[in-house]
């Protein structure tokens, strides 16, 4: 049986794990992550940045998204498995107990700063339940 701290962290890893599935999805099918400007797309695919001639902005821009998609699957993923099959070891390591603050406060901050609505709804909630859970294991 699982404790109520652990269903709540794992329903935070799960919003992580389900926004970084769906933003992966985004980013390979469809368009929804494409610029509504053809010739932005155009002009991304036929320049480089600065750094490298090895690769365009477009590509860049695709494995930028991908990569972004799988940081946030694997937080998912692991601190899912922690909570619920390992919760000794999440909630008995403020090391990992900090990394997943951090990660998750750095997420918040981006998708105020720079994403839109969903995202910023979804990791607010996704904090909110992981500081819930430690508030439960505290009292």
């Amino acid at each position: 049986m699982f404790t109520f701290p652990q269903v709540l962290v794992a329903s935070s890893s799960f919003i992580l794990l389900f926004l970084g599935s769906v933003h992966l999805l985004y980013t390979f099918r469809g368009t929804k992550l494409h610029p509504r400007d053809h010739a932005v797309q155009s002009a991304m695919a036929g320049d480089s940045p600065v750094l490298t001639h090895q690769t365009t902005m477009w590509r860049a821009w695709i494995g930028f998204n991908a990569s972004h998609s799988y940081g946030a699957m694997l937080f998912g993923l692991v601190y899912g498995y922690l909570a619920l099959f390992q919760p000794a070891v999440l909630f008995g390591s403020a090391f990992l107990i900090t990394v997943a603050l951090a990660f998750l406060a750095g997420l918040l901050v981006l998708a105020k700063a720079y994403w839109f609505s969903i995202p910023y709804r979804g990791v607010l909630l996704s904090i909110s339940l992981f500081v819930a859970a430690l508030v439960l294991r505290l009292a």
